[in-house]
């Protein structure tokens, strides 16, 4: 073989993973995680609104002018979009978990991807290369799918 007729590539590895009561648990409690996160958000946003309104209402006139109402209406629109987006994610999270809890024991499903490197040379075929496949079950490579 002759090395200076090689070439080194980068590719996209997907990654699967064979659904277990152990990945099962643990995608759970990670949805889980991330939707207590996004709760915690939600209460920041309340009170940062709120105290930044009262900030406001404090510095102003009484009763307050026109810019002050449209300050206020401002504050309480970025509350109530990043609220909206938050909730959004909030629903997405539940969903993916309503799924976990209905996937089936060996199941496989996607986990993401990897990026990994290969050599490539004359005659080789590109498609066929470019298609690989890492399964693991429990965090443990269990088969590789592909040409490396």
């Amino acid at each position: 073989m002759d090395v200076s007729k090689q070439l080194l590539l980068k590719r996209p590895v997907n990654v699967t993973a064979v659904v277990t009561p152990l990945w099962k648990q643990e995608a759970q409690q990670q949805l889980q995680s991330q939707i207590i996160q996004i709760d915690q958000q939600l209460e920041q946003i309340d009170g940062q609104g709120q105290r930044a309104i009262a900030e406001i209402q404090k510095q102003s006139l009484q009763p307050p002018g026109p810019q002050v109402q449209q300050q206020i209406e401002n504050i309480q629109y970025q509350v109530n979009q990043r609220k909206s987006e938050l909730l959004e994610q909030k629903n997405q999270c539940l969903q993916s978990l309503q799924q976990v809890q209905m996937l089936e024991l060996d199941q496989e499903v996607n986990q993401g991807q990897l990026e990994g490197f290969f050599r490539i040379e004359l005659g080789d075929n590109l498609a066929s290369k470019m298609q690989v496949e890492v399964v693991i079950r429990d965090g443990v490579v269990e088969e590789i799918r592909g040409d490396i």
